[in-house]
């Protein structure tokens, strides 16, 4: 059993990996200051903090009263047009902000951590799917916030023995019975689609002629049970018996094919029931045709692989969620 902090357990990643841990017989301990997350996304069995991981002097009297020995970072700011509008918050927060984690962390003796990133730090890769080892190149501070966290992982492990493993991934979908996705302003496709379902929302399709098979981008897609297991593994991993994090070990999550636009809109369209009204617009720049991500070391080296791969059993659990919460957490 490990006592582990999972800074954003209130927001949708982070809430679903608590409920994991503590599944699992972990002890956890969620902060989060509730600016995107829900208090009533907690898990009951969790202990809650109100407060910011960005505050070095406050998280460390945490770690220390709480006895933790192992974190979760999943908070962070996280939207990409935000991010270039607002370069400076995003250094801050998710930079700054992130060293004083780590600051916290080592002078309170905690020596392993879970970084759940982002495929943005890729930015326009290459090839696909896309590897670890493949150029770090990301395309808005967003994603360099992200690069630049992972870097100071990397040399905190060379430097100080910090044991740690970073996620990267590209789109988390669906839900638990319990905890599913509430964020305002929503900026992931899925529950946009759904929300155009329900005749809350306009969709629009951004380009439909894109060298694809159906013209429309590919993405690739990982169900949220999916990602906190990984997380479970990933953290279990970090213990100082483990072989496989002596320093950072960086690992991808992907479903292995990837689902194009049209593709996610059917789903949903076979879930609901009807047809779901959309326009096609022009194409967004900086959109590749393609993303997914190989998995390969992640089923290697930790044992993990998805189990849920279908798009309608993703977009299924997430509209379920919304039948039983048609107002989202309401806090």
């Amino acid at each position: 059993m490990t006592r582990i902090l999972v800074t954003g357990g209130a927001g949708y990643v982070g809430s679903v990996s608590a409920d994991a841990f503590l599944a699992a017989g972990h002890d956890v301990v969620v902060i989060d200051d509730l600016t995107t997350g829900h208090r009533a996304a907690v898990p009951p069995a969790a202990i809650f903090r109100e407060g910011t991981y960005t505050d070095q002097a406050d998280l460390a009297r945490l770690l220390e009263s709480e006895r933790i020995e192992a974190i979760l970072h999943c908070a962070a700011r996280s939207l990409v047009g935000e991010s270039l509008r607002e370069p400076a918050r995003y250094y801050r927060d998710n930079v700054a902000g992130g060293v004083g984690l780590l600051e916290a962390a080592r002078t309170t003796g905690v020596g392993r951590i879970v970084f759940s990133s982002t495929a943005a730090v890729y930015g326009i890769p290459d090839r696909t799917p896309v590897e670890e080892d493949d150029p770090l190149r990301p395309i808005n501070p967003y994603g360099e916030s992200k690069r630049a966290f992972e870097a100071a992982l990397a040399w905190y492990g060379r430097a100080y023995g910090l044991r740690s493993v970073t996620l990267r991934y590209f789109n988390v979908a669906g839900a638990t019975e319990a905890l599913g996705e509430d964020h305002d302003p929503e900026t992931h496709l899925i529950p946009n689609v759904l929300a155009a379902a329900e005749g809350r929302a306009e969709l629009t399709v951004f380009g439909a002629d894109y060298p694809t098979p159906d013209g429309t981008c590919v993405r690739d897609y990982i169900d949220v049970a999916d990602l906190a297991d990984a997380h479970l593994r990933a953290i279990e991993a970090t213990d100082p018996a483990d072989p496989r994090t002596d320093e950072a070990l960086v690992c991808n999550l992907g479903n292995g094919g990837g689902f194009s636009i049209r593709e996610v809109i059917a789903a949903a369209e076979a879930v609901v029931g009807h047809a779901i009204p959309h326009a096609i617009g022009a194409r967004r720049a900086g959109d590749p045709p393609v993303l997914v991500a190989r998995s390969s070391r992640a089923e290697g080296v930790l044992g993990w692989r998805p189990l849920r791969l279908s798009l309608e059993e993703m977009v299924g659990s997430a509209w379920a969620w919304r039948a039983a919460h048609p107002g989202g957490y309401r806090d």
